[in-house]
């Protein structure tokens, strides 16, 4: 019996993907078999992405597939792993072009040559509705070296990596909205901050650093404010909330002119979410240290708080005066209208 539509479609567009994995099979078997280097742990993470949630319908494929990757990849990163695997359900409401899938394909080979990861198979469905890419990443870390989310104590300071507000500034410019189109940011800032949205960086250059002095580390997907309250409650020795520094918030390029243009909405977008940076937690006796050993890894870290006994996060600005936040992030189970 031939092979069918499915088995073309997945040699076609997804079995050279799959060449630097012997135990992937070529695609061509149910499961793959992974198998870990003596002294090392798996870790693994899975964060669908979806039309019209996480990217737009016109978006470029490979931007599509790139960001699928990326950001699985950033949960690795805030955990001290390195990626070497993934899986991909692809979910469709209609058969796609050959042009599509060429893009999509490209898209995927280039996140997986930058990030060091092979496919190691998946699924490919015909759905309703919006089209839906799951992908599941699979790393390794020494066996109990993982950094968890909890961990974080009253005193330690609290990091970010890299500027907060590209990919909502680059959205919202995009769609028109919010009389973006007055802001004074400038075109290459334009660009810059659609690439943040179209194409996140996982911090992999962390790795040797959290693992060295991180008490705790998650990235920044559905905002500082909610991110941060998230890894504070799950404090230890009494760490609940968190103080940030506003004025010591980086920020993505074009955001502090839009401060000054429209307060309200650059507040909204640093706390909004999408950016895909680091957030983690350093004892300050070793803060120094952290940053350097970030320096020597390519990533920029900044000091932008404390964690506290007192619950829940404060923002306050030069003075001490608190700075009120209009959103307190992504919520996937929030009601919208």
């Amino acid at each position: 019996m031939a092979a069918s539509q499915e088995e073309r479609f997945i040699a076609e567009h997804f079995e050279k993907l799959s060449a630097r994995l012997p135990g992937a099979f070529s695609l061509k078997d149910d499961c793959a078999e992974l198998v870990p280097a003596p002294g090392q742990a798996f870790i693994v993470k899975t964060d669908p992405v979806v039309e019209g949630l996480h990217f737009l319908p016109d978006d470029d494929p490979a931007d599509v597939a790139y960001k699928a990757l990326a950001v699985n990849v950033s949960d690795l990163a805030a955990k001290a792993a390195r990626p070497f695997a993934y899986l991909l359900a692809l979910g469709l409401p209609d058969h796609p072009d050959a042009s599509w899938m060429g893009r999509f394909t490209d898209g995927l080979a280039e996140a997986q040559e930058r990030f060091g990861l092979t496919l190691a198979g998946g699924d490919t469905d015909r759905i309703e509705g919006a089209a839906s890419i799951a992908v599941t990443v699979f790393g390794e870390c020494p066996v109990g070296r993982m950094v968890r989310r909890g961990g974080a104590r009253p005193g330690d300071r609290v990091y970010v990596s890299g500027r907060l507000g590209g990919a909502a500034l680059g959205l919202t410019l995009r769609l028109g909205k919010d009389g973006s189109e007055g802001w004074p940011v400038s075109e290459a800032a334009r660009r810059a901050a659609l690439s943040r949205y179209l194409r996140p960086e996982p911090r992999l250059g962390l790795n040797a650093a959290l693992r060295a002095y991180a008490t705790a580390a998650m990235d920044i997907s559905d905002g500082l404010v909610k991110d941060l309250d998230r890894m504070s409650r799950q404090g230890v020795d009494g760490g609940a909330g968190a103080i940030v520094r506003f004025d010591d918030v980086p920020l993505f390029d074009g955001l502090r002119e839009t401060l000054e243009a429209d307060r309200g909405k650059a507040m909204q977008l640093v706390t909004s979410g999408d950016d895909y940076e680091i957030l983690a937690t350093v004892p300050a006796a070793h803060g120094d240290a952290f940053e350097l050993l970030a320096g020597k890894g390519g990533v920029t870290v900044t000091a932008i708080g404390e964690i506290v006994t007192d619950p829940g996060v404060r923002m306050v600005d030069g003075a001490g005066n608190e700075v009120e936040f209009a959103s307190q992030g992504f919520d996937h189970f929030e009601r919208r209208r």
